[in-house]
């Protein structure tokens, strides 16, 4: 998308946006290309449209406006599972990522606050004896995660007699707890309905075990670009950017976050 300048601002949803200070740029993109971590295991986040396979969703969306922000061009890195993503962070191949937060993940990560909260939640047989939340951790049960997904890292922590079985992806865990015939599968609560869609013999728990709080993040020790961060997603909360993204892409019941007090 080409970038449309107006007396040294960005027009951006019909404001002036001021030009943004160097430091700031280079913090966030500091090889002069913003390059931006998706999650496309995380359906509410991030899609491929079925007809052109192209990217689309609220972090794509949020990506491009930085992008515009900044004056740089954007490069999109596709992930299928946000724990890769976290790990990619070693090798240096991201400078901002949408993903939940998690104090496991902020030894490393500033997180802005969220700008959208999805459900944890769980997929069961329609005949399984677990009807509620509630019923998941008990001895003998077994429940598929996608590793290091924020829920793998919440289960681990709460889950006292219930056993994590870990998949690759959030898509593989679904696979895993169907093959080997698992008592449940966690995940976000959308991909687990699609998963659900048109199988009678399948169900999603009503109720949620987790509120998953899905922010962006850049790698930690740039200040400036951190800071400017969280300005930029308070503002795109209120301004109803992020709430008009979710619609345009389908994901109309994910929750806009409440403005951060941190603000």
């Amino acid at each position: 998308m080409p970038l449309v300048v107006a007396h040294a601002a960005v027009v951006q949803r019909n404001q002036i946006v001021d030009p943004v200070e160097p430091e700031i740029v280079q913090d966030l993109a500091p090889t002069g290309t913003l390059r931006a971590a998706l999650n496309f295991g995380n359906t509410v986040l991030a899609q491929k449209d079925a007809a052109t396979a192209e990217a689309e969703g609220v972090s794509i969306e949020l990506a491009r406006a930085l992008g515009r922000r900044l004056e740089t061009p954007v490069e999109l890195v596709p992930f299928d599972a946000a724990g890769k993503m976290f790990a990619a962070l070693k090798t240096g191949t991201w400078d901002i990522a949408f993903l939940a937060t998690d104090p496991a993940r902020a030894t490393e990560i500033a997180f802005t606050a969220p700008y959208v909260l999805i459900e944890g939640t769980y997929l069961v047989r329609a005949d399984s004896r677990l009807k509620a939340v509630e019923d998941v951790d008990r001895e003998g049960v077994r429940v598929a995660v996608g590793r290091n997904a924020a829920y793998d890292l919440y289960l681990t922590r709460t889950l006292k007699h219930a056993q994590v079985i870990r998949a690759p992806s959030p898509s593989a865990a679904v696979e895993l707890f169907l093959a080997d015939k698992l008592e449940a599968v966690a995940g976000v609560r959308q991909p687990l309905l699609a998963a659900a869609k048109g199988n009678p013999s399948l169900r999603v728990m009503d109720g949620r075990f987790m509120a998953i709080e899905q922010a962006m993040g850049m790698p930690k020790g740039r200040d400036a670009g951190a800071r400017y961060l969280c300005g930029f997603v308070e503002e795109m909360k209120a301004s109803g950017f992020v709430a008009d993204a979710l619609r345009r892409n389908g994901q109309g019941d994910a929750i806009v976050a409440p403005p951060s007090p941190r603000q």
